[in-house]
């Protein structure tokens, strides 16, 4: 099943218009430690509330990490606003924490999918494409888990 940006868009209006997308100011400065003992901090938190149709918990994490180049830190920052609405009402989608290494400057995310599947299908959307297209060569390394085991989310 493909994904729709625009599909994505209308449910994203519907999320907001409901109530149901919060920006989670509990998370900010959490940090977060990948596989590999870098060091990522929370600059942005944002939850949609699960409906009673979906699963208590969330099923899966998805782990990208990646480089930007052509614009700075804080430009970049600024930027991620814009695609939210493009995939936070794709399906499956429950929360995402943006992350930032002070020291290298790469960026990593650290999502909450309803299932390993959407979380998979996200992984090869156009969201990651997008992703993609800005980063340094070869910078993208991305990873989908089951919740069970899963890292940690940012403390």
């Amino acid at each position: 099943m493909a994904l729709n940006p625009l599909a994505s868009l209308l449910k994203t209006c519907q999320y907001v218009l409901a109530g149901r997308v919060q920006l989670g100011r509990d998370q900010m400065g959490a940090e977060f430690v990948n596989e590999r003992g870098q060091r990522f901090v929370v600059f942005r938190y944002l939850v949609v509330t699960p409906t009673a149709a979906q699963p208590a918990s969330p099923g899966a994490v998805f782990i990208p990490q990646f480089h930007v180049v052509g614009m700075s830190r804080r430009l970049n920052i600024a930027f991620s606003w814009l695609p939210i609405p493009f995939y936070i009402g794709l399906p499956g989608f429950r929360s995402k924490r943006w992350l930032v290494d002070p020291v290298t400057e790469d960026f990593a995310g650290y999502y909450e999918w309803d299932t390993v599947a959407d979380a998979e299908r996200y992984a090869h959307s156009f969201a990651a494409q997008f992703m993609t297209r800005r980063s340094a060569p070869g910078s993208v390394r991305f990873q989908v888990y089951p919740a069970e085991s899963a890292p940690p989310p940012p403390r």
